[in-house]
């Protein structure tokens, strides 16, 4: 119920940058989506985070548009258009840059990402 009440359990935009701090603070385990709106694969990425989004409610899954966050982008050094940052309590962790470590395939699967997600211990991946 907490999570839930914290945003947990689905997939959403943050309107601003000062939002992404403040909803970063309050959860321990945090995959934030930097996208752009004319980026097919982040169209992709989308399908796939809002699947997981649903099953692991212990974590709470962000998008924030890339080209309304520029400083949050220099800060956290992102440059390619997918990126999720991985955020475990108010650090960033790890990132998924593009497609790379799902296979540089853009038809991979949801499990895929779940299993790359696990390996960065910000889901609970069994």
């Amino acid at each position: 119920k907490e999570w839930l009440s914290k945003g947990h359990g689905e997939y959403r935009e943050v309107p601003s940058e000062r939002d992404f701090f403040q909803e970063v603070k309050e959860s321990k385990n945090v995959v934030c989506h930097f996208y752009r709106d004319t980026t097919f694969r982040c169209q992709i990425m989308d399908k796939h985070l809002t699947v997981l989004a649903k099953k692991h409610i212990e974590t709470k899954f962000l998008k924030l548009n890339a080209e309304k966050s520029p400083f949050l982008c220099e800060r956290l050094r992102i440059k390619v258009i997918p990126t999720l940052a991985l955020l475990k309590d108010g650090k960033t962790k790890d990132y998924v840059v593009g497609f790379t470590d799902l296979g540089n395939t853009d038809d991979f699967t949801t499990e895929t990402l779940e299993w790359r997600l696990g390996c960065a211990d910000v889901i609970n991946y069994r």
